[in-house]
Order: structure tokens, then C-alpha cells, then sequence
């Protein structure tokens, strides 16, 4: 969501069909943005219509957006890496936007290998984009290489260091190559900044069954569920207060 919402706000500034009348268009922009992501297929029509009358790049993204919504991923990770390629070199903020939302897409198409070469390619542009270092670090992580996923979530923090998602996956990573005093370490700088971070407490929780404290496990994932009921972190830790073993470390 933050690299729609960046991209949207780039090409609300940037894009020369915008130029004439900025209020207007930048208003019809917003509307496919609403559109696509509340019924996808309207947004798409709109979103193609609007193209074929001189849309450019605002009505490209809305389709990508529209056809992201749809759970086509693939489709909308392909159309967002052509809008990319499309986009002058000077006008590189645009295309790190385009190419971190696609990272995002082809993760969710579960593509991995795609997904880090488009954030890589982002990065390429922008290296100091915290939210490209994070949504690489997720995509390494997932793909086992915890190490790297941990080089880039320490540059994620020397750049933001009150992101206590940053903190929240990098303790997950400790974790992970058994480096436990440091995962236990960034899962309490995650919960100090955010006590409500969902990634924190699945984590807080994990880690204090390991150590065979089980009440406050519990305690952590109780409050996880109060927080934050929906979502991956939520589904774990249920699994987790159903069973009176061995965490699911996911």
C-alpha cells in the first residue's frame, strides 16, 4: 500500500498530462485510485478508458492498482515494470515507485526471484528508500536468507531508526540464525516504539516460550489478537495458544 500511495503522489506532482488543469484531473486520478481498489473491474474500465483518451501514466497505474486488487498480481506486476521501462531517466522517482510496487506484486504472485530483482532495480535508483530496504528484507527473509534480510534491515534503521517494523522483521531474522539475545533485544525496541506492532508480539511471544515462559507468551499473543485480529500475525499466533508445545515460528 505505502508504494501505491507514493507512486500516486509522485505522478499527481510530476506527470505532464496532469499540467493543464492539475485540480480536475488530479480529482479524476483519485477517483480510479477509489474505484480500483473498492470493485476492481470498474476501476480497470475506467482506468483503460482514460488511457485511451490521453490518461498516460496516472491511468497506467490506476489499471496496475485496479488489476493488483483483483489478486491479478502477475498482470499488475508486469503492467508496473512496463510503465518502469516507459519512464524517462529523469524521472527516476517514478520509476523506483513503479518498480518497488511491482516487487510487491510479484511477491504476492509468489514469485520471489522476480520480486527482488524489481525492489533491487528500485534500489538501484533509490538506495535510500527505507520502504524498498524493508520490502526487500521481507522477500530475502522469506526466500531463507536471513543474513541479508538482516544487512538490509540495519541500513533501514541507520536510516529510520523509529520504525519499529524494521526492528519487528530484524528481530524475526535474529531469531532465525539463532542469535537470540538480539532478536529478543529488536523485538522490545519494536514494542517500545509501537506496543500495538502485531510483527513485534507474534516475536515477544515466540521467544518467550522458547525460554519456557510460557504465561508471558501467551500474554503476548493474547494482546496481539486484542490489537490486531486479522492478518498473518494474528492467524500464527492463534496456532500458537492452541497449542501448548513448540512455537509456530512460521
Amino acid at each position: 500500500m505505502a508504494a501505491v500511495l507514493l507512486l500516486a503522489a509522485i505522478l499527481l506532482r510530476a506527470a505532464p498530462a496532469l499540467a493543464a488543469e492539475p485540480d480536475r484531473r488530479a480529482a479524476r486520478y483519485a477517483d480510479c485510485l477509489a474505484k480500483a481498489r473498492i470493485s476492481p473491474p470498474t476501476g480497470l474500465a475506467q482506468a483503460r478508458a482514460w488511457e485511451s483518451a490521453g490518461g498516460g501514466g496516472p491511468a497506467r497505474h490506476c489499471a496496475a492498482t485496479a488489476l493488483f486488487a483483483a489478486g491479478h498480481f502477475a498482470e499488475a506486476a508486469a503492467a508496473l515494470t512496463a510503465l518502469a521501462d516507459d519512464l524517462g531517466e529523469d524521472e527516476d522517482r517514478l520509476r523506483a515507485a513503479a518498480l518497488g510496487q511491482a516487487g510487491q506484486a510479484w511477491l504476492l504472485a509468489g514469485d520471489a526471484a522476480k520480486a527482488r530483482a524489481a525492489v533491487t532495480a528500485a534500489l538501484d535508483i533509490a538506495p535510500i528508500t527505507v520502504e524498498f530496504l524493508i520490502d526487500r528484507a521481507v522477500i530475502e527473509a522469506g526466500s531463507g536468507r536471513y543474513w541479508e534480510a538482516i544487512d538490509d534491515l540495519n541500513r533501514a534503521i541507520e536510516l529510520a531508526p523509529a520504525r519499529a517494523d524494521a526492528y519487528a522483521f530484524r528481530a524475526s531474522a535474529y531469531r532465525r540464525v539463532d542469535s537470540l539475545e538480539l532478536a529478543a533485544a529488536d523485538a522490545d525496541q519494536a514494542l517500545a516504539l509501537d506496543p500495538d506492532n502485531a510483527e513485534a508480539l507474534l516475536e515477544r511471544g515466540i521467544l518467550y516460550r522458547m525460554r519456557g515462559e510460557e504465561d508471558r507468551a501467551r500474554a503476548a499473543w493474547e494482546r496481539l489478537l486484542r490489537v490486531a485480529p486479522e492478518g498473518a500475525a494474528a492467524d500464527a499466533a492463534r496456532r500458537n495458544l492452541g497449542r501448548g508445545g513448540d512455537a509456530d515460528r512460521r
